[in-house]
């Protein structure tokens, strides 16, 4: 019974065998990490009203898997479970394009109409609203194995972390490229 962040229900784990990266490109994903993170909430509830007393949130070492070139739209949504706050999310390896942001619940059926997809703001740290959300895309262009992760260490600590895997694209240039011979092993 200890306290846990979590994307999705999901409280990141890191692997203990091997890094990522590194099963990625031998193929071994399946043994680091799971490839099915879930693309919602598994548990929905009020997250700015009053939080349930279990939020089902499991520790796990799973992974979003993308095709080269997928884009991608994220909505990521504070809770009040300790109190609202603002949350400094970190994607790794892209910058996101801020497309809509507001206050309460997001609302899959209104929020999206208001969505700037003219000129939105391009970041590659973004801040979740204290009490609200945002709403971001970006273009998995870039192979390898990626990070996004709160900037408050201890959120960090407690899981708010998840990791998403750029498959390899068809052009020589759209391929992530092997490691150095030299590179030590884990």
């Amino acid at each position: 019974m200890k306290f846990a962040a979590a994307v999705n229900n999901i409280s990141y784990v890191l692997p203990n065998t091997t890094t990522l990266l590194q099963a990625h490109f031998s193929g071994k994903l399946g043994r680091a990490y799971g490839a099915d993170f879930p693309t919602s909430a598994l548990h929905p509830f009020n997250y700015t009203g009053t939080p349930p007393n279990n939020t089902m949130v499991s520790n796990d070492t799973k992974a979003v898997v993308l095709p080269f070139n997928t884009t991608v739209e994220l909505v990521m949504q504070d809770t009040s479970i300790l109190g609202a706050e603002s949350h400094p999310l970190h994607l790794h390896g892209f910058n996101l394009y801020v497309i809509g942001q507001g206050f309460g619940n997001y609302d899959p059926v209104k929020d999206p109409l208001k969505f700037n997809l003219v000129d939105p703001v391009e970041r590659n740290t973004v801040g979740v609203p204290s009490g609200g959300w945002l709403a971001v895309r970006f273009k998995a262009d870039n192979p390898g194995v990626w990070f996004m992760h709160c900037h408050l260490d201890v959120h960090l600590s407690w899981g708010l972390k998840m990791a998403w895997v750029v498959l390899n694209g068809n052009g020589p240039s759209e391929k992530l490229p092997p490691p150095p011979s030299d590179l030590p092993k884990c």
